[in-house]
């Protein structure tokens, strides 16, 4: 069996990284209401049951995708969730369509996932990854 790709981390190196990310409680992880605004294209809100408000565009969730691929591909780049994939200097841009998703599902009681007009689907964004990357300026301090 080989396990090229596969990284290990020192059970030191993983209480390091758990110990500095920040403790959420459970009602800042609890949606209270989310609205996905397809129609609109403008994005995603969710409404957490601690008073939290957060807002993320489309572009920014599809550049934020959690799944295995997007994440290992995003660390290649050196690139943090949501920010976009470098693209090629051409010497006339092609047009590519705005990001969005063509179907919405609910993933239990702890996550949502999105089909992508660009066929990317494989991402599951659960409550408490959306929270951590709340792009607001109250969260990003």
């Amino acid at each position: 069996m080989s396990h090229e790709g596969i990284r290990f981390v020192s059970e030191e190196t993983a209480r390091k990284a758990a110990a500095e990310e920040k403790e959420f409680s459970r009602e800042a992880t609890d949606p209270q209401h989310v609205r996905v605004r397809k129609s609109e294209g403008t994005g995603m809100d969710i409404d957490w049951k601690d008073g939290h408000t957060s807002h993320w565009s489309f572009a920014w969730l599809r550049d934020a995708c959690p799944c295995a691929t997007c994440h290992e591909e995003r660390e290649q780049q050196n690139r943090q969730p949501g920010v976009p994939k470098p693209q090629p200097a051409n010497l006339l841009p092609m047009y590519k369509a705005p990001v969005q998703p063509v179907k919405v599902t609910p993933v239990g009681r702890y996550a949502i996932s999105f089909d992508w007009n660009d066929g990317h689907h494989s991402g599951i964004f659960s409550w408490e990854y959306l929270r951590r990357m709340c792009p607001c300026e109250e969260c990003k301090k």
